[in-house]
């Protein structure tokens, strides 16, 4: 757990569970957009469950923001469950990719062993140019950049936060739990969340 005080910004991912993503991404978006806080990423994808869609939001925020964003994001109608972690309860990757000039990396096979320190592999091969791609936290991929950055750094483009929890069971389990209980009676299931008893409103 995090020993960081409530009252300092962090890094927080938010995991978002929704039965239906038409329309909820620019809600989503206006309850950060009114707080003024930025989004760093946002990732949405199929998630465990058919047909359930998992959002995976990374922000730079206190905890007691965090917990009241996240509560306001789970009273939208088509969201099943909100949950808040610090970087410490996830394991966490990011993709990105990298065009360098082809000439170059022939060249100077320094290029080369560089990028396999960094752990990058080639996914694309042209007369032109060569795209590497690299998967790792935002620090490695960041190194990268600098790292090619001497030998003609054409593009770079870096994906969202993709995140698992450490600490879930699976969120189908906590559904099947759910629909066993009676109408009203939410899954005591997040520590964060469970910490707070005041109702946010806009």
């Amino acid at each position: 757990m995090s020993t960081q005080h409530p009252i300092e910004k962090q890094e927080f991912t938010i995991t978002v569970y929704t039965e239906n993503q038409i329309g909820l991404l620019n809600r989503i978006a206006i309850i950060f957009s009114r707080r003024k806080i930025n989004i760093e990423s946002l990732n949405t994808s199929p998630s465990e469950i058919e047909g359930i869609h998992r959002f995976t939001i990374l922000i730079h925020e206190t905890e007691e923001v965090v917990r009241k964003v996240a509560s306001q994001i789970e009273k939208q109608v088509e969201v099943l469950k909100v949950y808040y972690n610090t970087n410490e309860d996830v394991i966490w990757q990011e993709m990105a990719l990298y065009k360098v000039p082809t000439d170059v990396i022939a060249e100077k096979a320094l290029v080369e062993r560089l990028l396999r320190e960094n752990g990058a592999r080639a996914v694309v091969i042209r007369k032109d140019y060569t795209v590497f791609e690299t998967t790792g936290h935002r620090e490695e991929t960041e190194n990268l950049i600098n790292v090619l950055q001497p030998y003609g750094l054409i593009e770079f483009v870096r994906s969202a936060r993709i995140a698992i929890i450490k600490g879930s069971e699976g969120f189908h389990r906590k559904l099947q739990e759910f629909e066993k209980r009676e109408p009203g009676h939410d899954v005591v299931e997040n520590e964060y969340l469970n910490k707070g008893d005041k109702v946010f409103t806009m």
